[in-house]
């Protein structure tokens, strides 16, 4: 599985970051779309998710994300690899 963020910021007021995965099998893309709360859609083969953040927790707003950006957005595809595979574990 491999976990890509492509958009992130602010939309009406909410702070949201794209995701697009690929590396799924069918089955597997469908089970999250299915069970997963946030907004997703099956593009092709590759799943895309869309999470909203409170300004609490938003993780691109500090200023050390604009600093060390790519450090960020590593460790945020990380954590949503390790999220997605735990779901998938209840598959």
């Amino acid at each position: 599985m491999i976990v890509r963020i492509t958009d992130y910021g602010k939309m009406q007021d909410k702070n949201f970051v794209d995701y697009s995965v690929s590396g799924l099998t069918s089955s597997q893309m469908e089970f999250l779309n299915i069970n997963l709360e946030e907004e997703t859609e099956i593009d092709g083969d590759v799943f895309k998710l869309k999470m909203y953040f409170d300004d609490r927790l938003f993780p691109f707003q500090s200023d050390v994300a604009h600093f060390r950006l790519d450090d960020f957005i590593a460790r945020e595809e990380i954590e949503m690899n390790v999220f997605l595979s735990s779901f998938l574990e209840d598959m």
